[in-house]
């Protein structure tokens, strides 16, 4: 090994032992963080959840809106990766709560479980606001994302949703992920 080589190397397992003898004694007094753990009841080769994770709870209209979506996912033949996007987004958009119009408050004409628009080409405000035809429809713009199955959470939503909070719909990716562990197979 030549002379410079040698150097080079020493150098970078030099600047390794450095820090981790500065940080080793930082991490061991860091200050644990308070989190509970849990379940992921879905295996999917999908990454694992992006950032902080929110949960609601559920009544039985979201309940039954859980299940119209994983039901609609099934039909069109998709794997429960689809339903874990779908419900995220779902919870994101609407807390799984089928909107109809807002008024003032709403967000220009977005209707239904996945906020989406008549006006942008979603469908009519009755078919938007059935959870069978906007689930397949959200799905249908789920499946023309190239590697979709593979990518964040978050990405995939974004491309279907173009929300102008791209990174929100992280956030619901473990519950999403849980509830279809729950009724995937009910």
């Amino acid at each position: 090994m030549n002379t410079i080589m040698r150097k080079s190397v020493l150098s970078v397992a030099g600047l390794a032992f450095a820090g981790g003898v500065f940080a080793g004694p930082i991490a061991a007094h860091a200050n644990p963080v308070d989190a509970k753990p849990v379940a992921a009841t879905v295996q999917t080769s999908a990454p694992k959840p992006q950032g902080d994770q929110s949960r609601i709870p559920l009544n039985g209209e979201q309940t039954a809106n859980v299940k119209a979506i994983i039901a609609a996912t099934k039909k069109a033949g998709l794997p429960e990766r689809a339903a874990v996007i779908s419900i995220a987004t779902s919870l994101q958009e609407s807390k799984l709560e089928n909107l109809g119009h807002l008024g003032d408050s709403n967000d220009h004409d977005s209707l239904g479980l996945f906020q989406q628009r008549p006006s942008s080409g979603w469908g009519t405000p009755e078919q938007i606001t059935d959870p069978a035809y906007s689930t397949t429809a959200f799905l249908k713009g789920l499946t023309q994302v190239d590697g979709w199955q593979d990518m964040p959470l978050t990405e995939a939503a974004q491309t279907v949703q173009v929300s102008a909070y791209p990174d929100a719909y992280a956030q619901w990716e473990q519950q999403a992920t849980d509830l279809v562990g729950q009724y995937w197979n009910s």
